[in-house]
């Protein structure tokens, strides 16, 4: 698959020919939306918890007389049916997180490549570098080109200006390639990848 190469404000830089082992798969959806639900169940907390009836600091002793009330019997205070009593069946701090083998994470991030190339969502750039830290002129080159939702993924650590004046745009993204994930894809419009990025996700994904 070849794709045209540019600048951030759309000037042409040449082009560049995507693997089509990796950007031009049949997108499935189902292993999208594994890995999608893998990784949100993963950065889950979980430290959501209640008292059940064992941990309410309260009198263990018999309400009242087991029968002659007319009432309900009851032998703790600590039950569910109780205002201030403990919770039956709460969330308990524990792991949200489940297995996904290696193979299929691998396959799941190609889909989505593949499902952004599809769609027309692919765009390279030949670096993503600033002489200044200056958002505006990011800004200006992105009204040039359409650029509103985005995730930009540069091949090593981002520059300092470039990440600087990134940062206060909103819907936009930046991130090394190592942080590259399928969430993060398919959340944004655009997948904008540079030159370098491109090769190391080839040289990791092949």
């Amino acid at each position: 698959m070849k794709i045209d190469v540019t600048s951030f404000d759309g000037q042409a830089a040449g082009s560049i020919e995507l693997s089509d082992e990796i950007f031009g798969l049949e997108p499935r959806v189902d292993l999208i939306h594994r890995m999608i639900r893998w990784q949100l169940a993963k950065r889950r907390a979980g430290t959501h918890a209640v008292k059940n009836r064992a941990e309410i600091a309260r009198t263990g002793k018999k309400m009242y007389k087991q029968k002659g009330t007319g009432g309900a019997r009851h032998g703790s205070a600590r039950v569910p049916q109780f205002r201030g009593g403990g919770r039956a069946f709460g969330p308990q701090v524990r792991s949200h997180a489940h297995d996904l083998p290696k193979k299929v994470r691998a396959l799941a991030l190609k889909h989505a490549l593949s499902a952004k190339a599809k769609d027309g969502g692919i765009i390279v750039w030949e670096k993503a570098e600033l002489e200044a830290p200056k958002t505006k002129v990011l800004t200006t080159g992105f009204a040039k080109t359409g650029l509103q939702n985005a995730i930009i993924i540069v091949g090593g650590a981002p520059q300092e200006n470039f990440a600087l004046a990134a940062r206060n745009i909103p819907q936009i993204d930046v991130l090394a390639v190592e942080g590259v994930n399928v969430y993060d894809i398919i959340r944004r419009e655009k997948l904008v990848l540079t030159r370098e990025a491109v090769d190391a996700l080839e040289a990791r994904l092949k």
